[in-house]
């Protein structure tokens, strides 16, 4: 009975989620869920714990097995039990691994350890950007659409008045034809809007699967994050590009202990037990291996020396990627507050002063004062405001997923967008 109550609620919660409009914090959430990217991180993260866990294990023991003295001539040739000096031995050798050796060898492992979680909080953030990007090129696409649609219903009924003035006498036929253009290239234009709308639901289902089909919840207000107004270099040490520099500098340091500790030799260990004829004595052997370092400068010196320079690579190429981002987020910074700045002057003249020539030219059109082809140019020219208004948020959208999802741990109190009342 709770078995089927619980599938009743599960299926009840799906066939909402289904019914609802698709909103960009449940896309994100969505893409997270499905993505095999995520998986793999996982797994690479879950390969580097295991390697870390063997890392700093001694090597396996050798097991040796050995005919020793076998007489190839003479009456006791190929026998293993008439010489006295013929052995039959089994033996078992350890190599000791210095403890400073293993320890710089885990500390390696570990930093591969956190390599790996940097490496997945990076691929969720360019998971969580692409979504981003996608359900609002989807909505805002569609927001173009609805605006071509609208004039298309106007243009219909220019179309209309144009043929009723023209049976009546009091148009021309040039009007007439200059309407039905007008509106022909509304539809070109729908068509075209139509398209783009199809790629994004398609670009969106690359990330959230079916749920791209379905309607999409308003557009919230946009803000950004409240790292953006402080200081910038000590946030983007947090960049998961940047972190993962700072691990692959970590790693390369690790690798030079470990080159440092290789200067110090390892010793093995060996027992060996020889079995001879009946007639003789069984023997138990102890052997000592110590390799002879004899030319460090050339050998051991000079692997710790290129380790060594890989660190300075390293450091160099995190400091060279925190510049890089740094100027990159200042551009998008700047970009944002110019997409602002030309927002409120299309909202506080440019749209107003369209919507009235609109209005004015139509208003002498119908009081036989003004010629249709004023009207249809105010039209065109009102739509072109409207159209490169939703160009320019759909920018400053863009710049704003960029941001939000730069940083794995952004401030969701302040960058998190606000519905729109």
């Amino acid at each position: 009975m709770a078995t089927s109550i619980a599938l009743c609620l599960a299926l009840g919660t799906q066939a909402a989620l289904a019914q609802s409009p698709l909103s960009l914090e449940r896309a994100v959430a969505e893409a997270a869920g499905r993505s095999q990217l995520v998986t793999a991180a996982d797994a690479q993260a879950r390969a580097a714990r295991e390697t870390a866990s063997a890392a700093g294990q001694l090597p396996d023991p050798v097991l040796k097995l050995g005919l020793n003295n076998l007489p190839i001539d003479g009456p006791d040739r190929y026998s293993v039990t008439r010489d006295f000096m013929t052995m039959r031995s089994v033996g078992v050798m350890q190599e000791l691994t210095r403890a400073d050796k293993r320890n710089a060898r885990v500390r390696r492992a570990e930093r591969e350890i956190e390599l790996a979680q940097v490496t997945r909080q990076a691929t969720i953030a360019d998971l969580q950007r692409d979504t981003a990007l996608a359900w609002l090129e989807r909505s805002y696409q569609e927001s173009l659409r609805d605006l071509l649609q609208s004039q298309i219903a106007q243009a219909e009924l220019q179309v209309q008045a144009a043929e009723t003035l023209y049976r009546s006498g009091k148009g021309s036929q040039v009007e007439v034809f200059a309407a039905r253009g007008s509106a022909e290239q509304l539809r070109d234009g729908l068509a075209q809007a139509e398209r783009q709308v199809a790629v994004a639901i398609t670009q969106l289902g690359r990330w959230v699967g079916e749920s791209a089909t379905q309607p999409l919840a308003p557009r919230a207000a946009l803000t950004l994050p409240a790292w953006t107004e402080g200081a910038l270099p000590q946030h983007l040490s947090q960049h998961p590009q940047i972190a993962a520099a700072a691990q692959q500098a970590a790693i390369a340091d690790s690798e030079a202990a470990v080159a440092r500790a290789a200067k110090s030799s390892d010793w093995s260990v060996e027992l060996q037990y020889s079995q001879r004829g009946p007639a003789y004595s069984n023997m138990v052997s102890i052997n000592l291996s110590v390799p002879l370092q004899w030319d460090q400068k050339n050998r051991q010196d000079r692997e710790l020396a290129a380790r060594l320079a890989g660190v300075d690579e390293a450091r160099a190429r995190r400091e060279e990627l925190q510049r890089a981002h740094e100027a990159e987020v200042r551009s998008m910074l700047q970009e944002w507050r110019s997409h602002e700045e030309r927002l409120g002057r299309y909202d506080a003249s440019l749209l107003p002063l369209a919507t009235q020539r609109s209005e004015a030219a139509l208003a002498s059109y119908r009081a036989g004062s003004g010629p249709l082809t004023a009207v249809l140019d105010a039209r065109r020219s009102e739509i072109d405001v409207r159209t490169e208004r939703l160009r320019i948020e759909l920018d400053r959208a863009r710049i704003w997923a960029q941001l939000y999802y730069l940083l794995p741990s952004h401030d969701g109190a302040q960058g998190k967008p606000e519905a729109a009342q």
